[in-house]
């Protein structure tokens, strides 16, 4: 409904209610139960009240309502199972999560960013609840993205339910490959379900589609509740939306129940909730329960509906609400009477205010906490172990295939998907073609030795592997997702700052997403051109809570994805498609225990006349111009950080103490990139260890070309490295 339009107080029939006995009792609930939603609502449009107060009296500092949707959201609650079903909830989820189990004084210690909030110790904005006993999943902002996580963590239950299946095939003989895992896989519930809600505005995001598809695609078991009050902030729907109903747009999608419902009217939610929840729990796919829905306040405390919303508009609105009409049925079908229902208001009152007084004198958090739990507080690998010796030496491409293949047989919850990794097990050629596994085949013959429940392809969506790979870290299982380019990475750019990275922050280290995004990156392709040769690793530097790691050759390949698989960490595993066949980067294989600590750099050269600092594909070219200017009588000392995210200062700093002089080199460009913060930390901080200013190499200014000529001038070739380091030693 747009600005200066009138609105009926009669709305037109939905589904739900049509040909159904109008009548609380056919619900088949109880009193006990009636009058539990009952209480529910009101309680919740009074902690709505009460947080306004406080806003007011700057004892809080953001409100947002959910007056208006209380019935659905009630109904939903009596319906799903605390503990045992899994919960993405939205924003306005009041009710809902105060149904499920979330305490009043709870929600308020969170609005008043006390360090006792459990959700998230006073890190997150209000109306954004967590529980893992509850299996309330840490919300989050962004509008959309938990759609994906829900599909991520519904996934979880039939990847269990198949690994259990292929685990008794091995156990029967069935199979000639044994395999002794060395942990378990995560508990599940057989009929388990995962709740996801979100307003009508947040359909229009990319990911809501992508979470749709997969959710029909894999026939998951999720509901989808869209909780439709007409306007995304001031945007009415019919700008938004496609003829108006999302509900129209999704009855297409292949298994999945659609119900449209007047989600003002509890009968009505109830009994629509009650088949979906059904059609869910029997397997029989997805549903999508699409409630209208009345905004009775402002988006929020920040927002002045007024502006956009006529008074007509808002008075029909009014005559909506969905507590006075449920107070109505009460009173006509003889559960509760006049005086009851004042004695209940009055009670829930108390309660509310009782809840306030408690939370009140809790303490804010401590200012020298802000950067706990920003990563695993507990340091799973801390040195670096003796490489076996001996045998040929392997590629970097077959380190990391090795390193996988042994780390899932070690772990059945390690599971590996992305645009073309598997070796086709569903296809009809699986006896007559050997299969893709990958664009540059890292990731060939898994699928044929785990099964397609743990390695398998995924649709063309970037935001969709980022944010499945999520939900089945929440759940207990340790995705290693692939992004085919790290050129195409930047649809799940959301997914990856947002979610990925902050989830453990967020949540004050309840919850983690322990997932290791691979990510071939880099140019000297020749042909590559401007979408298969980036390098921006200094864009996900910025973003807190993710590991960042580029190794130069096998060995350290495998032990850095040994300890990204167990860090318990996001880690972003770059691999530079340079080296992955490279005689330079081969190695003996070093083993199936060796293990590399992130944030520890290698010393592969040393010198006692200048440091160059560098890592990936630059490795080389700094080591072979370090062996020409030896013949000048320069000695130059190459560290090979290895980690970016952490980096290793310490390695840093000692070299430079030594030498003097420093030179920071890499492929991404020069401006803004790696170097630029090493070069100031330097500067910071040794300056007075310094005898020539730092000095910095990096690609130019622009992207890889196609033309070789062009590639060429664009990223750093020997000839400017051996430059970079004779300026800084003639300075």
């Amino acid at each position: 409904m747009g600005a200066g339009r009138e609105a009926s107080a009669n709305p037109p029939k939905i589904d739900g209610s049509l040909g159904e006995t109008r009548s609380l009792r056919s619900l088949g609930l109880d009193r006990a139960a009636l009058l539990k939603l009952y209480r529910l609502m009101v309680f919740a449009r009074l902690m709505d009240e009460a947080e306004v107060r406080l806003r007011r009296q700057q004892k809080t500092y953001f409100e947002i309502s959910c007056a208006g949707h209380e019935a659905i959201q009630a109904a939903a609650a009596l319906l799903l199972r605390p503990g045992r079903d899994w919960f993405y909830p939205y924003y306005r989820d009041r009710v809902f999560c105060l149904g499920i189990g979330v305490r009043p004084v709870d929600m308020l210690l969170q609005s008043m960013g006390r360090a006792t909030d459990p959700s998230s110790g006073g890190r997150e904005m209000p109306a954004h609840y967590g529980s893992r006993e509850l299996h309330i999943v840490n919300q989050s902002s962004p509008t959309g993205t938990q759609y994906l996580h829900a599909v991520g963590t519904a996934e979880a239950g039939s990847i269990a339910r198949a690994a259990e299946s292929h685990a008794a095939g091995h156990r029967n003989g069935n199979s000639g490959r044994v395999l002794a895992p060395e942990v378990s896989l995560p508990a599940f519930e057989r009929d388990e379900l995962v709740y996801v809600s979100g307003g009508e505005g947040s359909t229009s995001e990319g990911e809501f589609y992508e979470a749709i598809s997969l959710a029909s695609l894999r026939k998951l078991p999720v509901l989808f509740v869209i909780q439709d009050n007409e306007y995304a902030i001031s945007v009415p729907v019919e700008h938004q939306t496609p003829g108006g109903s999302i509900s129209t747009l999704v009855r297409s999608f292949p298994h999945f129940l659609v119900e449209k419902v007047n989600g003002f009217d509890i009968i009505d939610s109830f009994r629509v909730l009650r088949r979906a929840v059904a059609h869910v729990r029997a397997g029989r796919g997805p549903a999508l329960v699409h409630a209208r829905v009345v905004r009775l306040w402002p988006h929020s405390d920040s927002d002045d509906d007024r502006l956009y919303r006529t008074p007509a508009e808002r008075e029909a609105d009014r005559a909506r609400d969905p507590i006075p009409a449920y107070e109505d049925l009460l009173l006509e079908e003889g559960y509760l009477g006049v005086e009851e229902i004042r004695g209940i208001r009055a009670a829930l009152h108390k309660e509310v205010e009782e809840a306030v007084e408690e939370a009140l004198p809790d303490p804010f958090p401590d200012p020298s906490t802000a950067t706990f739990h920003v990563y695993n507080p507990r340091k799973v690998v801390e040195v670096e172990t003796e490489p076996e010796q001996g045998g040929p030496p392997i590629t970097l491409l077959e380190a990391i295939q090795r390193t996988l293949e042994l780390e899932m047989a070690r772990d059945p919850r390690i599971l590996v998907f992305g645009e073309d990794v598997a070796d086709l097990s569903r296809s009809k050629h699986l006896d007559l073609l050997p299969g893709k596994g990958g664009v540059f085949k890292v990731t060939h013959g898994l699928q044929r030795k785990f099964g397609d429940h743990r390695v398998f392809n995924t649709p063309i969506g970037e935001a969709g592997i980022a944010g499945r790979a999520f939900g089945l870290a929440v759940r207990g299982f340790i995705p290693v997702a692939e992004i085919q380019f790290l050129d195409y990475i930047w649809p799940a750019m959301q997914q990856i700052r947002n979610e990925l990275g902050m989830v453990r922050w967020r949540s004050n280290n309840v919850f983690t997403a322990p997932v290791v995004l691979r990510v071939p990156t880099g140019g000297y392709l020749t042909g590559g051109g401007p979408y298969h040769s980036q390098s921006a690793e200094a864009i996900f530097c910025h973003c807190p809570g993710l590991r960042i790691v580029l190794p130069s050759n096998a060995r350290d390949a495998a032990g850095l994805l040994r300890t990204a698989l167990r860090c318990g960490d996001p880690v972003l595993f770059l691999e530079h498609k340079h080296l992955y066949r490279r005689a330079h980067a081969r190695a003996p294989d070093p083993g199936p225990d060796y293990v590399i600590p992130l944030g520890v750099a290698a010393l592969v050269r040393k010198g006692t006349d200048a440091t160059v600092i560098t890592y990936g594909a630059l490795v080389d070219p700094c080591l072979r111009a370090a062996e020409a200017l030896e013949e000048e009588g320069l000695d130059v000392e190459v560290i090979d950080l290895r980690s970016l995210q952490p980096y290793d200062w310490d390695a840093v700093s000692t070299s430079i103490r030594k030498t003097n002089r420093a030179v920071v080199i890499h492929e991404d460009t020069r401006s803004f990139g790696f170097g630029a913060e090493l070069a100031a930390r330097i500067a910071e901080e040794l300056f007075s260890d310094l005898d020539a200013p730092v000095m910095r190499l990096g690609a130019l200014d622009a992207p890889v070309a196609y033309s070789p000529p062009l590639e060429h001038a664009v990223l750093p070739q020997l000839k400017d490295v051996v430059e970079a380091i004779r300026g800084v030693l003639e300075y």
